[in-house]
């Protein structure tokens, strides 16, 4: 059968789905915008069904069949882009999109992505700091190819790779109590206030562990960020429970954290990486797979996550 539409085609279609409009696609691609516009309307045309919802002076937002489009375009390009040769050695290059959690990315995106950059220095990483459920939409939407996040039972189906497991443990601020102990017990924890991280999923996580020791905190305060707990808990609001473990025991204003180990057997935490289950993974995201074992591997993990 005859191939009716082009690369060039398909590229403008990601650019677009990507800045939310034509004419910044235009942009982006240094082209007129009317030739963004007519690509996709061709490639519509081919398609038989609409990729985009027009909004007036409001740019454009994908389809339920652009949304599927989008995954199989992008690993449709990443393949043609890898095809220049098919030896190990050949030098990678081209665009990779990745997702990372949000309480992850500050302790360990920075340097995957410089571990990443120095072994394939041609390819142009681009990173979405992400909540667990945009990391999902944006897997099987195929915004992303792959994604750095925690391996929770509620995020749906994806391929993991597994890179590291971490242990809960206690975050107090100075000169608590429970500070003395060298474990703390769960059923201490939730007769203090508590601070947990509103994230979707991750509050759950959280929560399930007092659930397993029938306890639950009668006084529960909500933070949306990684950084905003930490410092809630130093100025003394008070305590919480983490898995993602900063390099430094100090909040932004310099007040001082302290750890400690949970005396509960409460199970570990592991940081994967996710990627769509229905293609295979491109040469680009593959390497990144690669990198990212290795990058763990060398890491403390007593240093590890939130």
């Amino acid at each position: 059968m005859m191939i009716q539409f082009s690369f060039r085609q398909l590229s403008y279609f990601v650019a677009t789905a990507e800045t939310g409009s034509t004419s910044r696609a235009a942009e982006t691609l240094n082209v007129s915008q009317p030739a963004v516009s007519v690509a996709i309307g061709q490639l519509e045309a081919v398609f038989g069904q609409k990729l985009f919802i027009r909004r007036h002076a409001q740019g454009v937002d994908l389809t339920t069949f652009g949304r599927r489009k989008l995954a199989e375009v992008r690993h449709l390009l990443a393949l043609a882009n890898s095809v220049s040769g098919t030896d190990a050695d050949d030098v990678l290059s081209g665009d990779l999109e990745v997702g990372v959690f949000s309480t992850l990315a500050p302790a360990f995106a920075p340097g995957l992505l410089r571990a990443y950059g120095e072994a394939h220095p041609k390819v142009r990483v681009r990173m979405r700091e992400l909540n667990l459920d945009q990391i999902r939409r944006d897997l099987d939407s195929g915004a992303i190819e792959i994604a750095l996040l925690y391996d929770l039972d509620t995020i749906g189906e994806m391929t993991r790779t597994p890179l590291a497991t971490f242990q809960p443990y206690a975050l107090l601020p100075e000169g608590h109590p429970l500070t003395a102990l060298p474990e703390v017990p769960l059923r201490r924890l939730a007769e203090e206030p508590f601070v947990l991280i509103d994230l979707p999923h991750s509050r759950d996580y959280f929560l399930s562990l007092f659930r397993m020791t029938d306890v639950m905190p009668a006084t529960i305060l909500r933070c949306a960020s990684l950084e905003t707990l930490r410092g809630m808990v130093a100025n003394g609001h008070g305590v919480s429970i983490l898995v993602t473990r900063p390099h430094g025991d100090h909040a932004y204003d310099g007040r001082r954290l302290i750890r400690r180990p949970l005396a509960d057997a409460v199970p570990p935490q592991r940081a994967i990486l996710g990627s769509p289950i229905r293609t295979a993974p491109t040469r680009l995201a593959h390497a990144f797979a690669t990198v990212a074992q290795e990058f763990f591997a060398k890491l403390d993990t007593g240093h590890g996550i939130g």
